[in-house]
């Protein structure tokens, strides 16, 4: 698959890339790609710090006081919730969301995730160098591209320091170097816009 190559502000520029239809050819699956989102905003979830129960503190099991006579209630052990110090009464528990999947799996939301928006939303550029490295400039140059609210800028191995410093307060810009490209981020935008070095980098991730 061929795919022109553009500039930041959506004009056309030198050159096309060869796209691998291993990677960005494949037939999305609703299922595959379903299981991965879910998959990363489960593990996304923090985990509630357990409270001590009756039965986690450390107090005297043993009855104290008379069982009549004193005129209070009887009580036989100090680690009940309404002494100070007893267990906490329906307390938070920790809960597990250290869901598993499949190494395979993973790999080919990526690809489905990547081979849908190459079929409607993605853009390749050659670099994210800019002149002027100002959230103004760069600002105007993707309206001016008209990529839609929200874009997903992806680069090589790391990414560009004045693009990314320029884009930081841009409103439904995120930037992501391509180790970090992931399933759920890359369907939430309207369009994917990678670098000839992400694309290089994307299939060697792959074929490596």
């Amino acid at each position: 698959m061929k795919v022109k190559v553009l500039n930041l502000d959506g004009s056309a520029a030198k050159g096309e890339v060869e796209l691998n239809d291993e990677v960005f050819g494949l037939e999305p699956r609703a299922d595959i790609l379903h299981r991965v989102v879910t998959w990363q905003l489960e593990n996304r979830r923090g985990i509630a710090r357990a409270t001590r129960e009756r039965s986690d503190v450390a107090r005297t099991g043993k009855k104290f006081g008379n069982q009549k006579g004193g005129g209070t209630a009887r009580h036989g052990d100090r680690a009940a919730p309404i002494f100070i110090g007893g267990g906490k009464a329906h307390g938070a528990r920790r809960r597990e969301f250290d869901v598993s999947l499949n190494k395979k799996v993973r790999a080919l939301g990526l690809k489905m995730a990547l081979s849908a928006k190459a079929k409607m939303g993605l853009v390749v550029v050659d670099t994210l160098d800019v002149s002027d490295a100002k959230t103004k400039a760069v600002a105007a140059q993707l309206a001016q591209a008209n990529w839609g609210k929200k874009v997903l800028v992806i680069d090589g191995e790391q990414v560009n320091e004045g693009f990314a410093r320029a884009t930081r307060n841009i409103v439904g810009v995120n930037v992501l170097p391509a180790v970090g490209a992931n399933v759920y981020d890359i369907l939430k935008h309207d369009t994917l816009v990678l670098t000839r070095a992400a694309v290089e980098k994307l299939e060697a991730r792959f074929n490596g």
